[in-house]
């Protein structure tokens, strides 16, 4: 009997420390500005997202976006965006760094959801380096899935290729 007790109580440690490992803050946003900027973050700017702005967008992510600008962060060489994705149920929110087209970092910076945590380590984040978009709006690399993140794991990729896009955009503007 207590061998049963002490069993099911390690069991139920493990189980609330994974999950609790998967929700929290593992960046702040301003953290996330500050390393990208090396220290000097610049202004945030605004994205009016147009009529036909918003039905690429549509087309690219499958659904319409709810939002009339989007904040970027551009000194001249490089941009930032935190973007949000929903996951499974809860938005995941995520920093990308694009330079010269393609993406310098990507972060996940909260992680709302109690599953798919696993695409906040860099073993995942960095197959998003240097990655850029086709003509056809499609990252020009294949992701790898992680087993049990595939939500998660679509939702980040979805967040690159809109940082991509929308990168494209404040160029022309």
């Amino acid at each position: 009997m207590l061998k049963v007790l002490v069993i099911t109580i390690l069991c139920n440690l493990i189980f609330l420390s994974t999950h609790s490992q998967a929700k929290g803050v593992y960046l702040e946003p301003k953290e996330f500005l500050e390393q990208a900027f090396a220290e000097n973050p610049p202004n945030s700017k605004k994205l009016w997202i147009s009529k036909e702005l918003k039905a690429q967008i549509k087309s690219m992510l499958g659904y319409d976006i709810h939002v009339v600008r989007l904040r970027y962060w551009d000194n001249g060489e490089k941009t930032a965006w935190i973007l949000e994705e929903i996951g499974r149920d809860k938005p995941i929110t995520t920093g990308v760094v694009v330079k010269d087209e393609k993406i310098e970092q990507l972060n996940v910076l909260i992680f709302r959801e109690s599953r798919g945590w696993e695409v906040k380590y860099p073993f995942f984040t960095d197959q998003f380096k240097q990655a850029n978009l086709t003509k056809k709006n499609q990252l020009d690399r294949n992701i790898d899935n992680i087993s049990g993140a595939t939500l998660s794991v679509n939702a980040l990729t979805k967040v690159a290729k809109l940082a991509l896009f929308l990168n494209t955009h404040i160029k022309i503007d």
